[in-house]
């Protein structure tokens, strides 16, 4: 191949990108006649193909280039419409919370009035209570003495049945043994019964005699003559043994009726308070009959002081009169915070670590004002709240990795954390997790990095702030191309063709 051939395909190869690109190709004219014409030598032509080779590569690497970022400037758009959407619903949100807490605080203020209510009536309620306890006391003490003399009845009554019953299987045994001593056999008989109430008849009288014979050694005729009157008293006998058994059925009479009273004692017993019950309805009484005291103790100075002078009377009571307010208040200060530490609505744990703290310390050391457990209960608030900071700086660690681009205001060191702002850090958070998982064409934070790292690469830059300028220069360089293009354009006569305007400035 010649080199003039070679020079006609770089030119061919030269035309078919210009035509790829849309635009005119460059002909070669082979005329004697070079009045239109425009002749380039060797070097210049060879120059002339690198320049457009290089033109025409540029501009296509350009055209992706612009093309890339007019979908990221229509994304960046996009984006920057979801972020208003997103600060309108947060402005509404934030009015329906200004209405929530309005609403809130009538709440508090009706809250309010009805616990001054409830205080009220339950101030009637311990006085009345109070009535009751004293009646129930005495009522128990009654009970109890009856249960007392009950119990020395019982047993009693079961002492002279074990006795009864004793004796009774004494009756038996004799009879039996000295029955078969005598006949040999078995009693079973109608004759063999009435054998047996005569051999009880003289075991009877042999134990008579025998505890005659102790006192009375001398007088055994006279005995024996007694005996003798009394062998044809046996019905006399007889109807003992039947008043006997009469007394012990009484007996077990009575016996049933105390148990059943016994029974339903023991649900009197059951139906009434506890004894836990009982120790704080004691405690009630006790402040309440401490601020009576003091009541009373004020009433005594002041009728003491009107006999005094009136100076000293006037600046006497009324140091009296402000300590007894102070105290007063102090009471009731601490009452009301004795009611909120045991009230249901305090945290679980907090609330039953200070239900058996204050068991405990009742037990051991609560002597005057019952409300040195509040101590422990408060420090172990105080640790609570003080532990809020951590929580607070671990939330705003969490917030900068999930949702880098809300900025938080940052937190005075004088104020203290508030619950309201780590619920707002975690409704942000929610709403954000919420926001991706609706909005699936949403590019999360890894393709938005990818894309900005791409863009450093492709401009070679260290960070996102050098894209800028970057993106300035080539525009700028498109510019300078742009004209270069024009006046390639004027020199070989190519015509307007818009496609020869690669970037309109």
């Amino acid at each position: 191949m010649t080199e003039k051939q070679r020079e006609e395909a770089e030119w061919e190869n030269i035309n078919m990108l210009l035509m790829t690109h849309g635009l005119k190709p460059l002909s070669l004219e082979k005329r004697t006649d070079l009045k239109d014409f425009i002749i380039f030598d060797k070097q210049s032509s060879q120059k002339m193909r690198q320049n457009l080779k290089t033109l025409v590569e540029e501009t296509e690497c350009q055209q992706k280039m612009i093309q890339e970022l007019i979908e990221t400037n229509q994304q960046l758009k996009n984006e920057l419409q979801l972020e208003k959407r997103r600060a309108v619903d947060q402005e509404q949100r934030a009015n329906d919370l200004e209405q929530i807490m309005e609403s809130v605080k009538a709440k508090i203020g009706e809250l309010e009035d009805e616990s001054l209510n409830r205080v009220c009536q339950q101030q009637n309620k311990i006085k009345d209570l109070q009535k009751e306890h004293k009646a129930l006391q005495a009522k128990c003490q009654h009970y109890k003495r009856k249960r007392m003399e009950q119990q020395e009845t019982i047993a009693s009554l079961q002492k002279d049945i074990y006795r009864l019953t004793k004796e009774e299987e004494e009756r038996i045994i004799t009879q039996n043994r000295v029955f078969a001593s005598l006949c040999k056999r078995v009693p079973h008989t109608v004759l063999d019964r009435q054998l047996l109430c005569l051999i009880d008849y003289y075991e009877c009288k042999i134990r008579k005699f025998l505890k005659q014979r102790q006192y009375n050694e001398d007088e055994s005729q006279s005995e024996e003559e007694r005996d003798y009157r009394s062998f044809d008293a046996s019905p006399t006998y007889k109807g003992l043994l039947m008043s006997l058994q009469n007394q012990l059925k009484e007996s077990k009479a009575k016996i049933d009726t105390l148990l059943s009273e016994k029974l339903n004692l023991q649900k009197d017993l059951e139906i009434r308070p506890t004894q836990h019950e009982l120790r704080l309805y004691k405690q009630q009484v006790k402040k309440l009959e401490k601020a009576l005291k003091k009541n009373i103790k004020l009433r005594d100075l002041i009728s003491q002081n009107k006999a005094e002078d009136t100076e000293k009377k006037d600046e006497h009571s009324k140091d009296n009169q402000q300590q007894v307010l102070i105290d007063q208040r102090y009471f009731q200060v601490l009452s009301s915070i004795n009611s909120i530490i045991h009230n249901p609505r305090a945290p679980v744990i907090i609330y039953k670590q200070s239900k058996g703290g204050a068991q405990h310390f009742n037990k051991d050391f609560v002597h005057d004002c019952g409300f040195e457990h509040l101590v422990p209960i408060i420090e172990m608030w105080a640790d609570q709240l003080t532990s809020l900071k951590d929580l607070y700086k671990s939330l705003k660690i969490l917030s900068a990795e999930l949702v880098p681009w809300h900025n938080l205001k940052k937190q005075d060191e004088n104020e203290g954390i508030k619950v309201e702002d780590l619920l707002f850090i975690v409704d942000t958070m929610l709403e954000e997790v919420e926001n991706k998982e609706k909005d699936s064409n949403m590019p999360n934070f890894q393709t938005l990095q990818a894309i900005v790292s791409h863009f450093q690469k492709l401009f070679d830059v260290p960070s996102l702030n050098g894209v800028y300028p970057r993106m300035t220069e080539v525009y700028i360089r498109l510019g300078e191309m742009n004209n270069a293009v024009r006046n390639l354009q004027e020199l070989l006569e190519l015509g307007d063709d818009p496609w020869l305007l690669l970037v309109p400035i």
